[in-house]
């Protein structure tokens, strides 16, 4: 059979092609099929199939059969997999959500850190056969290694990242949006743009169906939808692609799943505002503008991007330096705002570190399940010096080492910057004159040795409070800049709900370690928290962790 397809190779003229159809593949997915088709015409023979091409439709005797939207990796040929029109506009009146895709899951980290790492879902690198066509997605305004450091994430994503290339366009390209035409998907508009181009299969109405494959199953999140042109076609022998730049916002894409996107002509979905201003370490200014799509795995990540860029715009990937981040989200509807405050230190990737930090908590509180809390607006200021300051807990000690009930025991810490100066703080610790004799333990140590603990608390209740009550627990986190001290001793202890019971009686240790009561955010302990102090503020980052213990005797 001969089919004719339609796409635009240059501007924003829709050009036809030709189309072979070889023939059907049947149960390629969940009830899916896909035709199978060689295309010819226009650069395609010198192209294959480029990336942005996902959308073209193809008709076969006047009618729509469906769009380009798979090929085969390193394909000498145009060859090219056809989704079905059925499939794409089938369920647009359902329900609209899908299954998030796994690199946008920012908490895997934090959870391996606290000992609840999962293994992440993905496509295998080397899997061979059809795979959906890489949609370009052009990152403006960025800076040069944003698309190299964030390149695997947007890659696993079935994006192709451009840097540099592809924001707005000078002129918007108009014209009707049509099968065939160009449109692109935004992620973040203002200074820095992110926008994901393919091609319009089909306009029911002011419904819009393209791509025929997912973008990044989002799911029901609502996305700008925007007209784009096609700047050039660059060919290459890894995967050719559309350069495009994007207009004017002409609706909003709703519903991003399997089989296809789809959405509505007229007004633009409602962003997320978000302001980042770096004074960098030559002593300039530099400030950006920006808006974020709403959407709990989006936004977080967005922001993560964005962070990271500002930074690495204008400081040294490689070299020591120090970030102090002063951050704040507020939610619509009366929730507590976020404070993101803290200080970043090294000699490589600072602006990696200090984008990923900002972004976790804003990550955890939107992928916790609180239907109603919703950003209202991000503002991140940032100070960046060039040197590496931190503040080295060298060593500490108890005095004395054994002490009655009743009685006080100083628990000491000495502090070494990088010049080689000392720093010495201590905290006065009174003994309980119900403790009982033995050994207790004290732990002299930096922010991220003890947060471990409320992560691990926190991550285990998320579910079990209420959205105001999870922020400012997660405001309670320790900050980088303080040192500080816990005394505890080894004492089997419980968190329930976000909050840690230090001597709970056995009867309930029973009751919360079973399958019930993990299910209500018990998570066991082996530790009792006697008492926590912070030893010290200092304008660093405080590093390292020492254990120490002193002995309490009988009067």
């Amino acid at each position: 059979m001969k089919a004719t397809g339609r796409t635009v190779f240059a501007g924003s003229e829709i050009e036809e092609f030709d189309v072979e159809i070889l023939g059907v593949l049947e149960n390629v997915g969940p009830r899916q099929s896909l035709i199978v088709g060689r295309l010819a015409g226009g650069p395609l023979e010198k192209t294959g199939v480029p990336a942005g091409m996902s959308g073209s439709p193809v008709y076969i005797d006047g009618k729509l059969a469906g769009a380009v939207a798979f090929t085969f990796p390193f394909a000498t040929e145009p060859i090219a997999g056809i989704r079905p029109i059925a499939q794409m506009v089938a369920g647009f009146e359902g329900p609209q959500h899908g299954a998030q895709a796994a690199p946008l899951d920012m908490l895997a980290e934090l959870r391996e850190a606290v000992g609840l790492a999962r293994p992440a879902a993905g496509r295998d690198a080397a899997e061979a056969g059809f795979l959906p066509i890489a949609t370009p997605v052009s990152l403006a305004g960025f800076s040069a290694r944003t698309a190299a450091v964030f390149g695997r994430q947007l890659r696993a994503l079935g994006l192709r990242p451009v840097q540099g290339s592809g924001g707005g366009l000078r002129a918007d390209p108009g014209g009707p949006v049509e099968p065939g035409a160009m449109i692109a998907v935004g992620l973040i508009r203002g200074d820095l743009q992110v926008n994901a181009a393919g091609t319009v299969t089909h306009v029911d109405g002011n419904r819009v169906f393209a791509f025929g494959h997912r973008f990044i199953s989002s799911g029901g999140a609502e996305l700008p939808m925007m007209r784009a042109s096609v700047l050039a076609l660059v060919p290459s022998l890894n995967n050719s692609f559309k350069l495009t730049g994007a207009g004017g916002p002409i609706g909003k894409i709703s519903l991003d799943r399997e089989t296809g996107i789809a959405g509505e002509l007229g007004a633009a979905p409602d962003l997320v505002p978000c302001k980042i201003r770096l004074l960098s370490a030559d002593g300039g200014t530099h400030a950006y503008d920006l808006e974020l799509v709403r959407d709990a795995q989006l936004t977080p990540f967005l922001l993560q991007l964005a962070v990271f860029s500002a930074i690495d715009a204008t400081e040294r990937a490689l070299g020591p330096l120090t970030v102090k981040v002063k951050g704040t989200v507020r939610f619509a509807g009366g929730a507590p705002d976020l404070v993101l405050d803290d200080i970043y230190s090294g000699i490589a990737n600072v602006g990696a570190d200090a984008a990923l930090a900002t972004a976790v908590p804003l990550a955890f509180l939107l992928q916790s399940g609180f239907a109603n809390l919703r950003a209202a607006s991000i503002d991140i200021v940032g100070e960046a010096a060039a040197q590496d300051k931190y503040s080295e807990i060298v060593r500490a000690w108890a005095t004395p080492p054994q002490a009655r009930p009743g009685e006080t025991v100083a628990i000491t810490a000495v502090l070494k910057d990088p010049g080689g100066n000392e720093t010495q703080r201590s905290f006065r610790y009174p003994v309980p004159v119900s403790m009982s004799p033995g050994a207790v333990n004290a732990t002299v140590a930096d922010a991220a040795s003890l947060n471990i603990l409320e992560w691990r608390g926190l991550l285990a209740g998320r579910r079990s409070r209420g959205a105001a009550e999870m922020i400012r627990l997660v405001n309670r986190l320790r900050k980088s800049d303080r040192a500080y001290v816990r005394v505890w001793r080894q004492k089997q202890s419980l968190w329930l709900q976000s909050e840690r019971l230090p001597s709970p009686p056995a009867s309930l240790r029973a009751v919360l370690s079973t399958a019930e009561g993990r299910g209500a955010g018990a998570a066991q302990d082996l530790s009792s928290t006697l008492a926590e102090a912070v030893l010290g503020e200092f304008d660093s980052v405080v590093r390292g962790r020492v254990d120490l213990q002193f002995t309490v005797t009988q009067n």
